[in-house]
């Protein structure tokens, strides 16, 4: 009788239980802090204060930028939850505190005591009502004397805040306050990077290009509570927020001016391509031809960096594709580009050709010097045109090269 052996087989092991999830919340309070001993503990205590006084289930983030006095501490012991940021600048820590919160709004306050944040509810409000992103007002809401600089009062703020809204179209009269509240998704979504002082004028610009919904709240701004000097740097941090701006409106930086260079020039150049000109005894000949010639191709140069910056841009997921800009492609392709590249050179060609001609019906001698350059000039402007069009055409495809994810 053949023997059998029982096996046992064991137990599936159990998979180990998941850890749940923190609940959401519906407000997180984040507040940049280097070194703010002297404030933070009260800014933590008056926001938690303010959202227990609207019964707003919330939490306080203090994203810290390496501080070494105690901050840390402090903003602990007033029951904040501190997110560590390694990168340094005000922008890394707040995207620090930005990705540590889990609230469904977030609004960002400075840690040195300058902004009320009794004034949350009024965010909130904006934010429950369907607002991406709601900014904070300190000229319509009260600057208290000493709270501000003269010069950031009067000349800083508003040129910088009137050139946002130039540039960009934006709504906001206060590009720079630092009390402001938005939905935590719609901010994720526009990808913010910049590091330093100028990532508030980021999150406006990129907000307004995405079409977020912006709108603003008064508040105001009180003289700080530091014991030591500002990390705001004036004409540093000026020239940063303006910088950005200028980088990211390709239009401005490039296109108008080179557009309005190439109307110019290209007037001139037919206005002086048959006979001199003389305007209130003002004689203009083939010298001012030569510049004429040259604000055309100078200008040709900056339209064509603007479409260069942007198509770099929109492929790099710095500014949106529009529609206006998805027809636009559809006219100015490489195709588009060889064609008019082609005409330039032919023109310039036939220019040149036809100066050699009078240089040889005069056997290759002295020529009139006004006649031959009025024929010359042009035609080495198309020329260079031509050439300059054809290869910047190939550049544009190539920068605009589908990306594989």
């Amino acid at each position: 009788m053949a023997s059998t052996m029982n096996t046992i087989t064991p137990a599936p092991e159990e998979p180990p239980a998941a850890i749940p999830e923190p609940p959401a919340l519906e407000l997180s309070v984040v507040m940049p802090c280097l070194n703010e001993a002297a404030t933070v503990g009260r800014c933590v205590a008056k926001a938690r204060r303010a959202m227990e006084d609207a019964c707003v289930e919330g939490e306080v983030i203090v994203a810290d930028n390496g501080s070494v006095d105690g901050s840390v501490q402090i903003a602990e012991a007033a029951g904040a939850r501190v997110a560590p940021a390694e990168r340094k600048g005000y922008g890394a820590a707040l995207a620090a505190g930005f990705a540590a919160a889990r609230g469904t709004f977030v609004i960002m306050g400075d840690a040195d005591d300058s902004y009320d944040f009794s004034h949350l509810p009024r965010f909130l409000e904006k934010l429950r009502a369907g607002d991406d992103l709601v900014m904070g007002d300190r000229f319509a809401g009260g600057i208290l004397p000493g709270a501000m600089p003269p010069l950031h009062r009067y000349l800083g703020n508003p040129l910088l805040s009137g050139i946002g809204r130039v540039l960009f179209g934006s709504p906001c009269r206060d590009f720079h306050c630092g009390l402001r509240g938005f939905r935590r998704e719609a901010i994720q979504s526009l990808d913010l990077r910049t590091p330093g002082m100028e990532f508030a004028s980021e999150m406006v610009v990129k907000a307004t290009l995405h079409g977020l919904k912006i709108s603003e709240v008064h508040t105001t701004l009180a003289p700080d509570g530091r014991n030591r000097p500002p990390h705001l740097r004036s004409f540093r941090d000026g020239w940063r927020h303006l910088r950005f701006m200028l980088l990211f409106s390709p239009n401005w930086l490039f296109l108008y001016p080179g557009a309005a260079l190439m109307t110019v020039g290209l007037a001139a150049v037919v206005w002086l391509g048959s006979a001199p000109r003389t305007v209130a005894g003002v004689t203009f000949d083939v010298h001012t031809l030569l510049y004429a010639v040259a604000a055309l191709m100078l200008g040709s140069q900056a339209v064509l960096f603007s479409l260069f910056a942007r198509v770099f841009a929109i492929g790099a997921g710095l500014l949106p594709a529009t529609k206006r800009w998805r027809r636009l492609l559809e006219i100015v392709n490489l195709e588009t580009g060889l064609a008019l590249g082609t005409l330039l050179f032919l023109a310039g060609l036939c220019g040149s050709i036809m100066a050699v001609r009078a240089w040889s019906a005069a056997g290759f001698g002295p020529l009139p010097r006004a006649d031959t350059l009025r024929l010359v000039i042009p035609s080495v402007g198309g020329l260079v045109l031509g050439c300059q069009t054809v290869m910047a055409s190939f550049l544009l495809s190539i920068i605009g090269l589908e990306r594989r994810p």
